[in-house]
């Protein structure tokens, strides 16, 4: 594909001409005469696969694979479209209202760009993008919009962002350490009859120690609720310096998923199963492939 222009539009006719028959694909699929699987399915059944293709398409951009982007992008694509002819099925709406409803909320929520209005810096995006979403909207709460199903992480800091937008946050970021240490204490006040959890160096030329489960169920939520305060706190100084965490998240279990896959093959080649392996040598790999990474 030959390069042009940033902002490009793609050409009218191709596009309609393709996008109509993805449209038309989709509605033979729901049609009587189409398939009994999509014919079955309603905009709750098929949720859990618009969030597979999404998180597909997560790990495609990672991965920097343009075939697999371009993949991931349609599978995306189509989620709209069969949710779109579901609805139209069902009588409530249709693609057209769809392309419509966003073309105007990208266009009112951009004055300055198809507007009067000025806007120099990203801030003055952002706040022309909030402005148009009150005039938009009729909500009791700053909080209000934000996503029940979004992922707890990310959810932590789109709540701190808008409670920050008015003011309401640590007036200096630094402040979050102190605060993070003051829930890793309320922990292990609840975890140890000390208060305080023993020093035990993390090392792995110990025997293993069995974990002893909570059976106290007023215990048990005590210690959900302080866990939850130490994760809502890190999610706090992600925010503060600019970092998403659900990405730094996502990025940590990738690279223990790869570093785990390099023990399994470094066991393997040693002619054993992971079941016979010992901690040490587990841990041996691990380290092995880790300096193997690119720096």
């Amino acid at each position: 594909m030959s390069l042009s222009a940033p902002g490009t539009p793609p050409q009218p006719e191709s596009l309609a001409e393709r996008f109509v028959t993805l449209c038309n694909v989709i509605a033979q699929l729901r049609s009587p005469q189409g398939c009994p699987w999509d014919r079955e399915q309603t905009m709750k059944s098929i949720k859990p696969y618009t969030l597979e293709e999404t998180y597909e398409l997560l790990e495609a951009i990672d991965s920097d694979d343009n075939a697999a982007i371009q993949e991931e992008l349609g599978d995306v694509l189509l989620q709209v479209v069969l949710d779109s002819q579901i609805a139209a099925d069902e009588g409530r709406f249709d693609i057209i209202q769809v392309i419509e409803g966003i073309t105007r909320k990208m266009i009112s929520r951009h004055p300055h760009v198809f507007g009067d209005a000025v806007a120099k810096t990203a801030a003055d995006v952002r706040a022309h993008w909030e402005n148009a979403k009150k005039k938009e909207k009729s909500r009791e709460s700053l909080l209000d919009g934000i996503p029940t199903d979004l992922p707890a992480l990310a959810k932590t800091a789109r709540i701190t962002k808008k409670a920050a937008g008015v003011g309401y946050d640590f007036p200096h970021r630094d402040m979050l350490f102190d605060k993070l240490r003051e829930e890793i204490t309320e922990l292990q006040q609840e975890l140890y009859p000390t208060g305080e959890a023993p020093h035990v160096p993390a090392t792995v030329d110990l025997p293993p120690v069995p974990d002893v489960a909570i059976t106290d169920p007023a215990l048990r939520d005590r210690v959900e609720g302080e866990l939850g305060d130490i994760l809502f706190v890190v999610a706090n100084i992600a925010r503060r310096w600019g970092i998403n965490p659900e990405e730094a998240l996502r990025r940590s279990n990738e690279k223990f998923s790869n570093r785990f896959r390099y023990i399994e093959r470094g066991i393997a080649a040693r002619g054993r199963n992971m079941q016979e392996a010992t901690l040490a040598e587990m841990e041996e790999l691990y380290q092995q492939g880790k300096r193997q990474e690119p720096r």
